[in-house]
């Protein structure tokens, strides 16, 4: 781990230690030194850019969710500690809404949602950052559904001129990271079952995934089949039936003591022109970022498959675009 603190075993051992060091501990102020003054920080909702405004949006959190955990389940990695390196980090979060803040008055109710992350890190600091928090478990738990929340947020954010517009292609803002990821074949083998499946090849669901998989999506559902993985593919693909799908960043793991896995950051771009998961087709022109992870296995001997999957993308902002462009906000 050269130029990083020793105290830190490996890769997954600096991601998740300082992650418990910021939150848990909190050690807020150790932000001055884990990320870059200039770092780039890209959520579905926003592009947050510097350190400072990192804090701040930390600080915010921890006051309306002061008992808030964030358990690391995986992070699969990729790069040199010379070269940089990039993570791409599973978390299950826990928290309670005890005070107001951006999700309203305090409603006490407790929550539990994953959220996926990529962070470029090197010479111990993070500098750009991909974020996406399972919005819509988070809103469902408080009792809105994600498109009324989405409506609420343009109006508290000042209406449809002054609020605060998602990431798009149009509003991202390049940062020092510029890899896609490694060459492993497990990263290969995600990738082209994810492009395989968004080029409505449907047939490669109970191809390539274990009959028994474990489904961890959007919205915090758990599935079980093959079923759950097609309704879920089918009802984003069939929103956005003609939008371009691309990969933006794959790694594969084959590491001691865990089985060989897969991350990808892929993204959805083009208009809402089918019935799907955002029901009737509005034409708006919707940007989708999302980050999956595979867990791959052979339970029979020699054909390895899909045995858990987990994918983000944030359903409040997908609504926050349609609304905006359509007027129902």
């Amino acid at each position: 781990m050269q130029g990083f603190d020793a105290k830190f075993q490996d890769f997954p051992d600096y991601i998740i230690g300082i992650t418990k060091e910021i939150w848990e501990d909190r050690g807020i102020a150790t932000l001055h030194h884990y990320y870059s003054d200039d770092i780039v920080v890209r959520s579905p909702a926003s592009v947050v850019l510097g350190n400072q405004n990192v804090i701040g949006a930390t600080m915010a959190t921890l006051a309306e969710f002061p008992d808030r955990q964030l358990l690391g389940e995986d992070v699969i990695w990729s790069g040199t500690p010379e070269e940089g390196m990039l993570s791409s980090h599973r978390i299950i979060s826990t928290a309670t809404h005890m005070a107001d803040g951006v999700y309203g008055k305090a409603t006490g109710k407790q929550l539990r949602y994953r959220i996926l992350a990529d962070c470029h890190a090197i010479n111990n600091q993070i500098n750009d950052e991909w974020l996406i928090r399972d919005q819509g478990a988070i809103v469902r738990q408080m009792g809105w559904e994600p498109k009324e929340y989405a409506a609420n947020l343009i109006e508290a954010e000042g209406g449809p001129d002054n609020c605060v517009k998602p990431l798009t292609p149009h509003t991202d803002q390049p940062g020092p990271y510029t890899g896609i990821g490694n060459d492993n074949v497990w990263g290969a083998r995600y990738a082209e079952i994810l492009n395989r499946i968004m080029g409505a090849d449907i047939a490669a669901i109970e191809a390539e995934y274990d009959r028994a998989v474990q489904s961890e999506y959007v919205g915090g559902v758990t599935g079980h089949g093959w079923d759950a993985v097609d309704r879920f593919w089918m009802g984003l693909r069939a929103s956005f039936p003609n939008a371009e799908f691309k990969i933006e960043h794959q790694i594969g793991r084959d590491d001691p003591m865990m089985p060989p896995r897969a991350a990808i950051r892929w993204s959805l771009w083009g208009k809402h022109e089918g019935w799907g998961t955002f029901g009737a087709p509005t034409g708006a022109e919707v940007y989708v970022l999302g980050i999956s992870h595979a867990d791959f296995g052979a339970l029979i001997t020699d054909q390895p498959k899909v045995r858990r999957e987990y994918t983000l993308f944030d359903e409040t902002s997908v609504w926050k675009q349609i609304l905006l462009q359509t007027g129902q906000a």
